[in-house]
């Protein structure tokens, strides 16, 4: 099972957005070995800041079940930054993604 995990600021995604990008994540996750088993953060109104404003920035980290070789990991970022900046109406300066080869046991 690949894992993926979204960091979000509280009220930032809707549950309409939210469900679209999940189903997004799930179906991308299958070019990194298997559906995603998705877990969402929510950071609470107020507690998140960049450049002294409230952030709007969203952390999306996947876990890959076999390594990638770069050239494959970055067009894969790609494809994620692009549906999820779709998905959530959020700039590409807005998002940290990550596609990360598996730990070993």
């Amino acid at each position: 099972m690949t894992t993926c995990r979204c960091l979000v600021q509280e009220g930032q995604i809707s549950p309409e957005q939210r469900a679209g990008l999940e189903a997004k994540l799930k179906d991308f996750s299958t070019k990194l070995g298997a559906p995603a088993e998705v877990r969402w953060g929510e950071i609470a109104s107020g507690s998140g800041y960049t450049a002294t404003k409230p952030s709007t920035t969203s952390v999306v980290v996947l876990t890959a079940d076999a390594a990638l070789e770069q050239p494959a990991r970055v067009e894969l970022l790609h494809e994620l930054v692009d549906f999820w900046t779709k998905g959530s109406g959020c700039t590409v300066d807005e998002i940290t993604a990550v596609i990360g080869d598996p730990v070993p046991a």
